[in-house]
């Protein structure tokens, strides 16, 4: 479980599809100062996809992916030097900042436009038809892992405002038109509309 309150960036310094297990991917992160007390089997979310640790050396920290991960979110086109958002797991007797995040992306979206103001960034993303029906205004959203609120809903599009603290500690600061971001909608909502 996670808040969607990013901790800071990591640095992907090793990214592969050779791998020694069954696993579709492998990267390297170093997480600098949010290393300190992580232990192998933590789990971490990058861009807001919940990864477990599996080997920590220096800062370095080690991650696998299966397939579907990789086909689900935007983590199989990260490169080498690539900034990622970085949260720990949340803590029993911590307080919650952000939204209840559980670090399951339901798809990609895209950036398709960037509006700068004086104050604020407005940030348009498309998403997948399908997801549509989760994302309500003034509702809740999580991009690349950021706890936001849903702004403007325009068929399968929404914005959400960017105040500079967001943009300073998160790498929407290196997003651009075009660039892919994570999307986990509301639980809440999926828990109401379920028809399953």
């Amino acid at each position: 479980m996670f808040t969607g309150i990013i901790e800071g960036l990591g640095k992907i310094v090793k990214f592969g599809t050779t791998t020694n297990s069954r696993s579709a991917a492998k990267m390297h992160i170093d997480l600098g100062r949010i290393s300190r007390g992580l232990k192998v089997g933590d789990s971490v979310a990058i861009n807001g996809v919940c990864l477990t640790a599996i080997k920590i050396s220096k800062g370095i920290t080690e991650f696998e992916m299966i397939g579907e991960t990789i086909k689900k979110t935007n983590l199989g086109s990260l490169q080498r030097g690539d900034k990622v958002n970085i949260e720990r797991s949340l803590k029993i007797g911590q307080r919650l900042e952000g939204h209840f995040v559980l670090g399951h992306v339901d798809g990609v979206g895209i950036i398709s436009k960037i509006e700068k103001q004086s104050n604020q960034i407005q940030l348009w993303i498309k998403i997948p038809q399908e997801l549509s029906k989760y994302v309500i205004k003034k509702g809740s959203i999580t991009v690349d892992g950021i706890s936001l609120t849903v702004v403007d809903v325009l068929k399968n599009q929404f914005s959400v405002s960017l105040i500079p603290h967001t943009v300073k500690i998160t790498n929407l600061s290196y997003k651009k038109i075009g660039d892919k971001v994570n999307i986990e909608t509301d639980i809440l909502g999926k828990y109401i509309l379920s028809d399953d």
